[in-house]
Order: C-alpha cells, then sequence, then structure tokens
C-alpha cells in the first residue's frame, strides 16, 4: 500500500469489460513528506476519488481486484480509501 494523491482522470474509450462502470484515476505516489516518489501510475477507483484528494493506494493485483468488487478483473493498482492526516512517530521512520 501506498500513499498517494489523484492528479487526473483516465479516459478509456475501450477497456476491460470487468471495469465497466468503473473510473480510472492517474494517481502520484507520495514519500511520507508528501514528495513524489516515482512515476505516476493508473489505478481504478473504489471510493469516488477527485483530483487533488489524498488516497490509499494498493499496488497488489489480488488485493486491489479484490477491493473494488472484481476478482477477476486485470489490474495492478485500485484507490481504496481517503487519507485524512499522516502523522511519522519520532525514531519509528
Amino acid at each position: 500500500m501506498l500513499i498517494a494523491r489523484v492528479i487526473g482522470e483516465v479516459v478509456a474509450t475501450e477497456k476491460h469489460a470487468s471495469h465497466s462502470g468503473m473510473k480510472l484515476l492517474l494517481v502520484q505516489p507520495l514519500n511520507l513528506d508528501g514528495t513524489n516518489r516515482g512515476d505516476a501510475v493508473v489505478a481504478l477507483d473504489a471510493v469516488d476519488a477527485g483530483v487533488g484528494d489524498r488516497v490509499l493506494l494498493s499496488t497488489d493485483g489480488f488485493a486491489a481486484s479484490s477491493s473494488v468488487g472484481r476478482p477477476q478483473s486485470p489490474i495492478d493498482m485500485a484507490v481504496l480509501g481517503f487519507i485524512d492526516e499522516v502523522e511519522v512517530l519520532p525514531g519509528v521512520v
């Protein structure tokens, strides 16, 4: 799981049948300090997130597809929740 920020929506004229009715988001993984961590990725949206939202990103294909209720869906990533606050305790990181 990663912390990420939604930076856009993906419009696909053709997509896998199991993605029907689901929104695709472009999300930027983040470090704990809020800086970008690697490249942006495409994820299936399970929580109706929007641009600017800080979210919890599943990066395990089985967990992602199961969490969005599509266990046979060929996905690698899914947005599973909103993040309101991140608190890093001293000496833990």
